[in-house]
């Protein structure tokens, strides 16, 4: 089911948001080799409590993290872990922040020290695709339209778009209707309408778009185990636009 939102309902996801951007932002002044996905994790969790938020995901279907952190070859929902992160890896961590009722979602991909040129290219383009999406997120505009934007940019790079994990609506539940894919037909599915919040979050790799699971039965990563980055927002259609509940001022 879809619902739509009302302005009042926005602004308490857009304040959340907010608060989520910043945690964002401390995060990447803590990316150095070293530094272990479970200190962030700890950290955002404390974070998070300080500001009278919880993080949405933990205990979600038995999740038990604050954050997902997702390194190199691991496409989405890795694990906060103790080995320290090295220089060359790049780490995605992903968060659903819940303040007073109102949820955003946000995941962004962090380089670890120096990184190969290739492995930039990567994240630049996966950043460049999710804002070529957004611009589509309009009222009146397709799903199919969206996925479009980001899976011919993405292909023209000489990357491929996951296709196994798609955004999704949000609010009053971490997901919910629609269905947001990162590929797709111009003109094509559901048209959006104003009050609608939705995460584009297009997943991108280096190699083939398929995925396997790990056998803890959450983290999926690359089959070929080229690097996967991911950049997320979550996005409220509204007749001036879209809005980005989530965005890094």
């Amino acid at each position: 089911m879809i619902t739509i939102k009302t302005e009042r309902e926005i602004e308490l996801m857009h304040k959340a948001g907010k608060l989520l951007a910043a945690c964002h932002k401390e995060i990447a002044k803590m990316i150095k080799p070293g530094i272990t996905t479970a200190e962030i994790d700890a950290f955002v969790e404390k974070f998070l409590a300080e500001h009278g938020a919880t993080p949405e995901q933990k205990g979600f279907r038995g999740y038990e993290y604050a954050t997902c952190a997702s390194i190199n070859d691991e496409i989405c929902h890795g694990f906060p872990r103790k080995e320290p992160l090295k220089d060359g890896d790049i780490v995605t961590i992903d968060m659903v922040v819940n303040l007073n009722g109102g949820l955003a979602d946000s995941a962004w991909s962090y380089a670890v020290g120096n990184i190969p040129e290739k492995t930039q290219k990567l994240l630049d383009v996966t950043k460049e695709a999710l804002y070529r999406g957004i611009e589509k997120a309009v009222a009146g505009n397709r799903i199919g339209d969206i996925g479009h934007a980001i899976q011919t940019y993405v292909e023209a790079e000489g990357f491929s778009v996951v296709r196994d994990f798609i955004g999704h609506g949000i609010g009053p539940t971490i997901h919910e209707d629609p269905q947001v894919p990162h590929f797709g037909l111009p003109h094509k599915g559901l048209r959006l309408k104003e009050g609608m919040v939705i995460t584009i979050e297009p997943m991108v790799n280096i190699g083939e778009w398929h995925s396997k699971m790990d056998s803890n039965g959450w983290t999926a990563r690359t089959v070929d185990g080229s690097l996967s980055a991911q950049y997320e927002h979550t996005i409220a259609i509204t007749k001036k636009g879209p809005l980005l509940l989530t965005e890094q001022i």
